[in-house]
């Protein structure tokens, strides 16, 4: 019997006066730019999760924590926080010796989204990852494939993961490679294992409705459908028009989840990029098997990267300690978005969400790379220099392409100073693991009380890796906020406790050891 799906209905609301100098975050990655709150932001995360992750939770660098089962919405301003939730009791904590954003984040994360103490797959982490999207978009086929492939071993980068993009597939739904663009897909695949590659496909929940799988699973009811008229319900994206696989039905997780396992099996497949799945293409009316939230049908199509170490998502609700890989929604080839990596990864962290990973190195829109006179190759080099100190760094666009060769052997020394420390990354991945901490955290969360929050062009990797990436087009000196001890960059050790002026060079990652 079909459903229809729960009513947007307020059932707790709650109103907290600020505390002097109490500063917030939460709720919604995309916004992490513009945390800690100012005094005026109102959002309401039912059926909205603006394209990135979102959770249900509230941090304060004061200790308090408010958090609810169900979606909530929120508004700052004139000092006070409301909060109304739909469908659950609003939860607010202020622990004793609660004092810090970390306890803050201790105290929900170990609560509400404890650490399942499994992670993602490590070659994720250890040797950067390759997207086909800006070099193929929708002409993903067999030769260009192993042909980017071949290029990025040529050119002197590591193999890693190869994530396959939209369109190696015959149709929304029809997981099978097309045939017109792939005369032996199993060999692909075995060629690029034997370089060195672990393979992800590109995967939605979407079904083309002009296709005869699409007739086959409504005859079966596998669709979420329209209240009015009982047939499956079309949703508007970003390729057209699809129907919407029901995920609360059984019966069509089984499908998805034989889909998968065939790709897997037949053509040794490695795991998966689930994209899509966004709380906003559910919203109500809408029928499905179960009644739930828009927000709850995202969660569930999160349930399948579970069974596939190599995954990603971009769409994720109340996912928090679980080992699925959050990237960052798409940014523009800006420098503008490359400011916003920073305070965004930092606050999936604070989420529950620590392996995470910031995007395309360049951004992600491949028209940007179309016409090479519009790229920005210092763009790109300082790009790569963040995401070479962050959990994982993912490249699409190809920097053998589109940089000269100065600009590129930066971009392969960027690589190499991680290497560097790739030990303290996996240190931190493998605790975040077991007890849920950020990898990537804010000067706040390290140094609480410090006048630190407000600090968005700095992070932490662990306690004592402080990196002061470069973000401003252009810059030759660099203003990096040192906290009170000893700090070493260089070969050189500088007093903390103060903001020192440096010398930045384009080849220049600013990364302080404290000694």
């Amino acid at each position: 019997m079909l459903h229809k799906g729960l009513a947007q209905t307020i059932s707790d609301t709650t109103t907290l006066t600020l505390l002097p100098g109490e500063h917030w975050w939460g709720g919604v990655v995309r916004d992490g730019h513009l945390m800690p709150f100012d005094s005026a932001y109102s959002i309401d995360l039912w059926a909205n999760n603006q394209g990135n992750q979102i959770q249900p939770l509230l941090l304060s660098d004061k200790g308090r924590v408010i958090w609810s089962e169900s979606p909530i919405k929120y508004a700052i301003a004139s000092g006070t926080i409301k909060v109304a939730s739909y469908g659950s009791e609003i939860k607010f904590a202020h622990p004793d010796r609660s004092r810090t954003l970390k306890d803050a984040f201790q105290y929900a994360s170990q609560k509400y989204f404890p650490a399942s103490g499994k992670l993602p797959h490590q070659l994720l982490f250890t040797k950067p990852q390759y997207n086909t999207w800006i070099e193929l978009t929708y002409n993903q086929n067999q030769n260009d494939i192993l042909t980017y492939a071949n290029k990025i071993v040529e050119n002197g980068l590591p193999a890693g993961v190869l994530m396959i993009d939209d369109n190696w597939q015959e149709n929304y739904g029809k997981w099978q490679f097309h045939p017109g663009r792939f005369h032996d897909p199993k060999l692909m695949i075995d060629s690029l294992h034997q370089l060195g590659f672990k393979v992800m496909l590109w995967i939605c929940p979407f079904v083309s409705a002009d296709s005869d799988i699409y007739r086959a699973l409504e005859s079966k009811g596998y669709f979420i459908n329209e209240v009015d008229t009982k047939l499956p319900l079309i949703v508007r994206w970003w390729n057209g028009a699809s129907a919407v696989l029901d995920f609360t039905n059984p019966g069509a997780v089984r499908w998805f989840q034989e889909q998968l396992r065939s790709l897997s099996d037949t053509y040794n497949v490695d795991g998966f990029k689930f994209d899509a799945g966004d709380s906003y293409f559910y919203k109500d009316p809408l029928k499905s098997f179960k009644e739930v939230t828009p927000n709850e049908h995202t969660l569930l199509f999160q349930q399948f990267g579970l069974d596939y170490p190599l995954n990603e998502y971009r769409a994720t609700w109340k996912m928090g300690g679980q080992p699925l890989v959050q990237r960052l929604h798409d940014k523009g080839h800006n420098w503008n978005d490359l400011q916003k990596l920073v305070p965004q990864i930092a606050l999936q962290g604070i989420l529950g969400y620590p392996f995470n990973c910031p995007d395309m190195i360049g951004g992600g829109e491949y028209g940007s790379f179309i016409n090479l006179d519009a790229v920005d190759q210092e763009l790109v080099v300082r790009s790569a220099q963040v995401h070479a100190l962050m959990p994982m760094m993912q490249f699409s666009v190809a920097p053998w392409r589109v940089l000269d060769d100065r600009h590129f052997e930066i971009v392969k020394k960027a690589v190499e100073v991680r290497d560097q420390y790739l030990p303290v990354i996996l240190d931190l991945v493998e605790k975040a693991a077991q007890n849920g901490e950020p990898v990537v955290r804010l000067m706040e969360y390290e140094f609480p009380g410090q006048g630190y929050h407000q600090i968005k062009d700095h992070f932490m990797l662990g306690r004592d890796i402080l990196v002061a990436p470069v973000l401003q087009q252009g810059i030759t000196t660099r203003a990096v906020v040192l906290p009170k001890g000893n700090w070493e960059w260089k070969g050189k050790t500088y007093k903390g406790g103060k903001t020192i002026n440096i010398q930045v060079d384009l080849e220049d990652i600013p990364v302080f050891s404290r000694k």
